[in-house]
C-alpha cells in the first residue's frame, strides 16, 4: 500500500473535543478518496478490568461510528482499540497513515491547558503529518466560520523545511475546490540577519523575503494550476504571523523543524507556538 492509500486515522477518547476532530477527518478523508480508521486508545489501568475497558471502547468506537455515517455515509469506516500510552500508540499507528487527526485536548489533563499533552507529543513524534483540530473562534460562530474561512494557510522558513509544508499545502489546497493557497514568511531584522541577509536596510529585507517566497514557490505553481497562490511576506515574528493568520484559514500547515529539543519536543518553538496558539485547525508537517 501506498503513501497516498494509506487511511486518514482518527483519535477519540470521547471529548467533544475528539469528536469534532473525529468529523473533520472524515469529511477530509472524503475530499481525499480515503478510507478513515477511527481510534480509541486504552489508557494502561491497573484499577479497572480489561474486559470493562473493553467494552467501554467497544461502545466509544461504536457512537464515533454512527457520528461519522451521519456526515459522510458513503466513507469506509474501520476501529482499533489498542492498550497502551495514548501518545504512544497513536505515534506507533502513524507509520501505516497518511494523516492523524486530533483534539486539542481530551477528558484529562488541566482545563486551563490550550493544548493537551498527548496532542502536543504525537505532533512531535509521529511519523506522517498530524493535524490538531481546534475551535478558537467562538463556539456559536464554529460551524459559520469553518464554511466562510476556506483559505489554506502555509508557514514556510528560509530552509529545506519548506518543501515538504508546501508539498503538504498544495496537496490540501487541490481537495478545496475554491480555496487559495496562502504562502506566509514572517520575517524580522532579527530573522534576516540569521539567515545572511540585510541588517540594517529594512526595504532590502523586505526585498530579500520576497525573492525568499519566489524561489520556494517556482515551478510549484504551474504543477498545481487550480491552487490560486498568494505569496504572503509579512514584518513580523513568524509564530504572531501563523496565529493571525489561523483565524481566517480553514487550515494551517506549518513544519515540524528540528529546534525545540530543549523544549522537551521534536518541534521548533514557532511550530509550539503555533500548535498551542492557534485559532483554527493547525497541520504539523514531518521535516
Amino acid at each position: 500500500m501506498t503513501t497516498a492509500e494509506l487511511p486518514v486515522i482518527a483519535a477519540v477518547d470521547g471529548s467533544w473535543r475528539s469528536y469534532e476532530a473525529l468529523e473533520w477527518a472524515a469529511c477530509d478523508a472524503v475530499r481525499r478518496g480515503l478510507a478513515l480508521t477511527i481510534v480509541h486508545v486504552r489508557p494502561l489501568n491497573r484499577r479497572i478490568s480489561q474486559e470493562a475497558q473493553r467494552r467501554e471502547a467497544d461502545e466509544l468506537l461504536a457512537e464515533s461510528v454512527g457520528r461519522v455515517a451521519q456526515v459522510a455515509p458513503t466513507l469506509h469506516t474501520s476501529t482499533l482499540a489498542p492498550m497502551d500510552f495514548p501518545a504512544a500508540a497513536l505515534t506507533a499507528l502513524s507509520e501505516h497513515a497518511s494523516l492523524l487527526v486530533l483534539g486539542s485536548r481530551g477528558l484529562g489533563g488541566f482545563r486551563s491547558l490550550l493544548i493537551g499533552s498527548n496532542s502536543l507529543t504525537t505532533a512531535s513524534m509521529a511519523k506522517c503529518p498530524v493535524v490538531v483540530v481546534r475551535s478558537g473562534r467562538a463556539d456559536e460562530e464554529g460551524a459559520e466560520a469553518a464554511e466562510m474561512f476556506t483559505d489554506i494557510v502555509a508557514g514556510v522558513a528560509a530552509d529545506e523545511s519548506s518543501e515538504a509544508v508546501l508539498d503538504f499545502a498544495f496537496e490540501a489546497a487541490m481537495t478545496r475546490p475554491g480555496a487559495r493557497l496562502r504562502i506566509v514568511h514572517g520575517w524580522t531584522m532579527f530573522s534576516s540577519m540569521l539567515s545572511g541577509g540585510p541588517v540594517f536596510d529594512r526595504d532590502a529585507a523586505a526585498g530579500a523575503a520576497e525573492r525568499t517566497l519566489a524561489e520556494l514557490t517556482a515551478g510549484r505553481p504551474e504543477r498545481y494550476p487550480q491552487v490560486e497562490v498568494v505569496q504572503e511576506p509579512v514584518h513580523g515574528s513568524a509564530s504572531h504571523t501563523l496565529v493571525t493568520a489561523s483565524a481566517t484559514a480553514a487550515l494551517t500547515v506549518i513544519g515540524r523543524r528540528k529546534g525545540g529539543e530543549e523544549l522537551g519536543f521534536g518541534l521548533s518553538p514557532v511550530a509550539q507556538t503555533t500548535l498551542t496558539h492557534a485559532l483554527g485547525p493547525v497541520a504539523v508537517v514531518p521535516c
